[in-house]
């Protein structure tokens, strides 16, 4: 019952923002781009700058780079035996690939393991928005109606806030240069509004998810492979990784997330099978209530 308390107290947020969506009826992309342009580069900042670069910067890109990979082959795989076309092959990358690490991810590892829990987990929140508007639009763009080039996503990363974010605060952190700490209070209060946002976003998010007529055989075999597969690759992955144990724990627990619920809208902008990424999106985001825990309980929370 104590690991169910901690994923409830965000399920009560998303349910909100759900049932806020259905009453109302908010224009969700606006909030969203609010939460995106406004807050989260704030939070990014604010992590980078106050915590000091140390080898785990490089531990945690490595840890993100070769568990996307080591999915993506997995995708491939189950994809190539269940004969998928290009398409539905693109819309499991999607799925399968991205897990929902900054509305969903860092406020369980918040309530979880705590402010230091949480700083980890902004951090990789960066590395995985970074892969999933690079890797991402590729899968998407490949399956889709609508092609995009290098140049495109690249422009579309180099427009990312919250890697401007993230930049600022590592190079302010390197030169030194001291924030007077009322400009901090400041930037505090935005930084976390973010993640309350973030997770109302999501509740409103699933509230409009299209729940049509799917080929459920790739929708459960993306399931498998975001609930069970990634978590498991993440636990062979750290036990060579040299870090702490909290941020082993706090990669293993991020691993576990449900689909990205990101990866519908690139779904929906490039015509990868939008159905089947937004379905998946919902089933593994119900599924989480049952293996979060479960995961929880084997981190030994």
């Amino acid at each position: 019952m104590d690991l169910l308390m901690i994923v409830l107290p965000a399920f009560l947020i998303f349910l909100t923002g759900y049932i806020g969506q259905k009453w109302i009826g908010f224009d969700i992309k606006s909030i969203s781009m609010a939460a995106l342009y406004l807050m989260s580069p704030f939070l990014a900042f604010r992590t980078f700058y106050a915590n000091e670069l140390t080898m785990e910067y490089v531990y945690i890109t490595v840890f993100c780079l070769i568990l996307s990979f080591a999915l993506i082959i997995v995708v491939l795989i189950t994809g190539f035996f269940m004969k998928a076309t290009r398409q539905k092959m693109s819309a499991m990358i999607l799925g399968g690939v991205f897990m929902n690490s900054g509305n969903y991810g860092a406020p369980v590892v918040l309530f979880a393991f705590g402010a230091a829990g949480f700083d980890y987990a902004v951090i990789i929140m960066v590395f995985q928005a970074f892969l999933m508007n690079t890797i991402g639009l590729f899968a998407a763009s490949f399956g889709g109606e609508e092609e995009t080039s290098l140049q495109q996503s690249l422009r579309r990363v180099a427009r990312m806030p919250v890697l401007h974010g993230a930049i600022l605060g590592v190079v302010l952190q390197l030169l030194n240069v001291h924030i007077p700490p009322t400009f901090m209070d400041a930037i505090s209060l935005v930084a976390d509004a973010s993640i309350p946002t973030v997770m109302l976003v999501l509740g409103m998010q699933l509230a409009v998810i299209a729940t049509k007529r799917v080929a459920y055989k790739y929708v459960n075999a993306v399931a498998v492979i975001r609930m069970i597969v990634s978590p498991l690759l993440a636990v062979a992955i750290v036990s060579f990784i040299p870090v702490n144990d909290l941020l082993k724990d706090v990669m293993i627990l991020l691993a576990a997330m449900p689909a990205a619920a990101n990866t519908t809208m690139f779904a929906i902008q490039y015509g990868t099978e939008p159905d089947l990424v937004s379905f998946t999106t919902l089933i593994t985001t119900l599924l989480s209530i049952v293996t979060i825990p479960l995961v929880l309980f084997w981190l030994g929370i």
